[in-house]
């Protein structure tokens, strides 16, 4: 993420849209509240007017936000710049085409291998000024109150804006749905996003919505695309439970054509059972929204997400959104005259342990023989009861391993078996 690459990436991009046709509209640029922000968008328009392309910038706002405004007013493309969950000193960059959709991955690796032909002769001049927004996310967050079937009157909600992008618009929104509004977190100062607070850490939340009596809390990440809820209880309500509480709803009321739901391999044995006795049947994706979108369009699913909070509606978003998501089941909670404790009973979690063990290289685990043998003789051991899966993080340097079954002694000892192999192999 040094200013050569970026630049490099806004030319790479604006040759992509040139040579689709597509130059003659402007790109898009939102971020999060990471320091690094201004000074990537600066850069990345720098590389984009180096294509002829030119750029309007949102400021801060959600990921969403650069999703929904890209595909309803016009826009070649939308960029996002965030890490997401990661601490402040980390940063990214989401790319999303004309329709909203994030892009194909054959045409990222299109991007990507002219960016690294651009770089060696590339000279990114002097850092450019940063950028004034030049539009505001008002009509994005008219059509999230157009999605609600009924006002939050009389809901007091507390909102753990993770010191990121929902700041300023969670608090607002909220209170224009009707609820009574407790924000926390909710002061970036550049680097506190993410920062024990947010999706990640609902240990604040948890206590300010035992202090405070509040019907629920909401928290989002640094980017706002997803959400996890805590219950008047004290309960976690995470990306699993918000899926049961959603199609349960969708399919009373006949919006769930096909009785689909669409998450992936990391949501619970629990979530699939509980779906399974309303008659839903639960399809699984490699982890990441975007696959579970392009399996929610392939198969005509309204409703998909993660474990993790990224959930997606789709006759209203074409990515995870947690503002939509805490809306929707707080005003499914009025609909229904249930509290979120009784919406998130029904389901039966079973125990579950995720470990990260860090790795020097992301060799393939066919390629890691006593790594492979730990994890066919841990899906024996599991065998009915449960299952195991072992992933490379998307992110980090981390080696993820799941186990999940009926009985906690079990999978602590699977996991552990295969930790033991990794660290044997990998060191």
């Amino acid at each position: 993420m040094d200013p050569a690459t970026v630049t490099a990436l806004g030319i790479a991009l604006g040759d992509d849209l040139r040579r689709r046709n597509l130059a003659d509209k402007p790109v898009l640029l939102g971020m999060d509240t990471r320091e690094s922000g201004p000074a990537i968008a600066a850069q990345l328009a720098a590389g984009l007017d180096r294509s002829g392309v030119r750029v309007e910038f949102a400021g801060v706002i959600t990921t969403p936000g650069v999703a929904y405004i890209t595909r309803t007013e016009g826009y070649a493309a939308g960029v996002m710049i965030s890490a997401s969950h990661n601490p402040f000193q980390d940063n990214g960059i989401k790319v999303f085409s004309q329709t909203g959709f994030k892009l194909p991955d054959a045409e990222e690796h299109e991007i990507e291998e002219e960016i690294f032909r651009i770089i060696p002769g590339l000279d990114p001049g002097e850092q450019p000024a940063f950028l004034e927004p030049t539009i505001t996310p008002d009509g994005y967050l008219f059509s999230l109150l157009r999605a609600l079937p009924s006002k939050l009157t009389g809901v007091k909600v507390v909102l753990d804006c993770g010191n990121g992008a929902a700041s300023s618009l969670a608090p607002a929104l909220f209170q224009a749905a009707g609820a009574e509004v407790v924000a926390i977190s909710n002061t970036p100062d550049g680097r506190n996003i993410n920062l024990n607070c947010g999706a990640l850490h609902l240990e604040s939340l948890r206590a300010k919505v035992l202090e405070t009596g509040a019907v629920a809390g909401v928290a989002f990440d640094g980017d706002a695309d997803r959400c996890m809820m805590v219950a008047g209880s004290g309960k976690l309500v995470d990306g699993d439970t918000i899926l049961l509480i959603a199609g349960r709803l969708l399919q009373k009321n006949g919006h769930l054509p096909g009785n689909i739901v669409v998450s992936t391999v990391m949501s619970n044995l629990g979530l699939e059972k509980a779906l399974d006795e309303l008659g839903i049947t639960m399809l699984r994706t490699a982890v990441g929204d975007k696959y579970v979108l392009e399996e929610m369009i392939r198969r005509g699913a309204p409703l998909g997400g993660e474990q993790s909070g990224h959930i997606i509606f789709s006759e209203h978003a074409t990515t995870g959104d947690g503002m939509l998501t805490g809306l929707s089941v707080l005003a499914a909670c009025v609909s229904e005259g249930k509290s979120l404790d009784e919406l998130a009973a029904g389901l039966t979690v079973y125990p579950q342990i995720l470990l990260n063990v860090r790795v020097p290289e992301r060799k393939p685990l066919a390629e890691l023989p006593v790594v492979s043998a730990a994890i066919s003789a841990g899906e024996r051991d599991m065998a009915g009861s449960g299952r195991v899966l072992v992933r490379y993080s998307g992110t980090e340097p981390l080696l993820r391993v799941m186990v999940e079954g009926k009985e906690q002694h079990q999978i602590e000892a699977v996991a552990n078996s295969i930790v033991a192999a990794i660290r044997a192999e990998l060191g």
